[in-house]
């Protein structure tokens, strides 16, 4: 696997956190913790896997599909539709 640039991953953990805070009234703490602790994010740090094509609120959406299905992949830009 090749990692992400830490930069990159810092920038994209930065607002999925923010985001988290706003909509859901998470701490900073928590939304951080859930989301590095996701699959989603694991994928994000993979660059081989090209979330880095998705701006962050794509990869908001994909986090949330995932913490609403269990699968990331579920997600409608991750299928394409």
């Amino acid at each position: 696997m090749k990692r992400l640039e830490s930069e990159t991953i810092d920038y994209y953990n930065q607002e999925v956190v923010r985001m988290a805070v706003e909509k859901y009234g998470l701490s900073p703490m928590d939304a951080f913790r859930m989301f590095a602790e996701s699959k989603t994010h694991e994928m994000l740090e993979n660059a081989d896997c090209g979330m880095t094509d998705f701006g962050a609120g794509a990869i908001f959406e994909i986090w949330e599909c995932e913490k609403v299905t269990g699968d990331p992949k579920n997600s409608i830009y991750i299928r394409g539709e």
